[in-house]
């Protein structure tokens, strides 16, 4: 009897002292997330600061249900220059010790950054819209969570050409976005059977439209397509009025379209304005409850779809480094979320493919004329939802080493 009553005692002695061993191992995950992005760009005002407010709420709620993980949060301006970009991202993985980089807005710099990230081993989720992210230039350390050109593209240019406009003239934006969204949308508008009249650059940050909307007025075209984002698409749009453009029955597709260059053209300007988004704030109680806690951070202001996927997609990132206990091996992070279906609560279902491109559902969606409008920030109504399925590019034509 004493026997078995001491092998009791060191039996739970030492079950008791592997919890101890397990909560002290957990106690010391530490992880560093940076916050790569345009803080005073062109998309400043759909990600920026805004992004950092997503990534904090994010931890909070992360940390609410494992308070034995510590995580730190810094966060830099890349100024829409991949040698920054590179600079940074290369200081925070070898002397700061960030393990997972997000956001980072700009095609150019998120797929510098993504090499960087695939050379040391880390994470990084970037924001860039250009499908080449999870195509012939993905890493098994990258995660494209919101959107792409062939989601933007498929959700717009099947829905316009099947409505009558075939006939399609490109202003786009002269870098890698703007050549891979006019590209994606292109494929999609002549295999619903239009055609592309014709397409102007310009360069990034311009401030004048004038030369590139004379040439889409005259080429006939029945579909402007917009293959640029931030202020360049914004004052398009408001030049574009200007110009009278609507009004002789010419259609605008915003390709790139986000909720902040609503709010900053205006209903006026931008009422009948069709595009793609993968989240809206005010379409269910948990978006909406989501968007009070942002709004109570970032100065009133609702989210993006941008700012919603960085909150996601970090969330989802600190559970996955949870769950392996350490954050750095950064392909076995990645391995991990891509095994995960999620329950997002922004997103609804999710989940990630072998060339690292989330899957989920994305809306059509129409600006609002101004009366329709009932309340601050009632801009936008979904007209039409996409299967996930339905707005992910196959994975056999996108040419990821990673596909087997």
């Amino acid at each position: 009897m004493e026997f078995r009553l001491s092998l009791c005692k060191y039996m739970l002695a030492a079950a008791f002292g592997t919890l101890m061993v397990s909560a002290s191992a957990a106690a010391e995950v530490e992880v560093k997330v940076g916050v790569l992005t345009d803080m005073s760009g062109p998309y400043a005002d759909l990600s920026g600061s805004g992004s950092v407010v997503a990534t904090q709420l994010a931890v909070e709620d992360f940390l609410a249900t494992h308070p034995g993980v510590k995580v730190e949060v810094v966060s830099a301006d890349h100024h829409n220059k991949p040698d920054v970009g590179v600079s940074v991202a290369r200081t925070w993985y070898d002397v700061d010790g960030v393990d997972m980089i997000v956001d980072v807005t700009g095609s150019a710099v998120a797929l510098a950054v993504m090499n960087v990230a695939r050379d040391k081993n880390k994470v990084v989720m970037p924001t860039a819209g250009s499908s080449r992210v999870t195509g012939d230039l993905c890493t098994p350390n990258s995660v494209q969570w919101t959107y792409d050109t062939w989601a933007n593209a498929k959700v717009v240019g099947s829905a316009l050409v099947a409505e009558g406009g075939d006939s399609w003239y490109f202003i786009t934006a002269d870098y890698t976005f703007g050549h891979t969204l006019m590209a994606d949308t292109t494929a999609m508008v002549e295999k619903a059977g239009g055609k592309v009249l014709g397409s102007t650059l310009h360069p990034l940050n311009t401030f004048d439209y004038s030369t590139a909307l004379l040439a889409a007025r005259s080429s006939g075209a029945k579909v402007i397509g917009l293959a640029n984002g931030g202020t360049d698409m914004s004052t398009t749009i408001k030049q574009a009025q200007e110009f009278k453009v609507v009004e002789r029955g010419q259609k605008i597709a915003a390709l790139a379209m986000f909720f902040t260059d609503v709010h900053s053209i205006g209903l006026e300007a931008a009422q009948g304005l069709v595009y793609a988004s993968a989240f809206y704030w005010d379409m269910n109680d948990k978006t909406r409850a989501f968007a009070k806690r942002y709004a109570q951070k970032a100065g009133g202001a609702m989210p993006t779809e941008v700012h919603a996927g960085v909150y996601s997609k970090t969330l989802h990132y600190l559970e996955a480094v949870a769950e392996v206990g350490s954050p750095d091996d950064g392909v076995k992070i990645v391995d991990t979320m891509k095994a995960t279906q999620y329950d997002d609560p922004l997103f609804g279902k999710v989940t990630i493919r072998a060339d690292g491109r989330a899957v989920k559902d994305m809306y059509l969606v129409e600006v609002k004329k101004p009366e329709e409008s009932k309340y601050p920030w009632d801009y936008l109504k979904v007209i039409r939802t996409v299967p996930g399925p339905e707005t992910v590019r196959p994975l056999e034509e996108g040419g990821c080493p990673l596909v087997k």
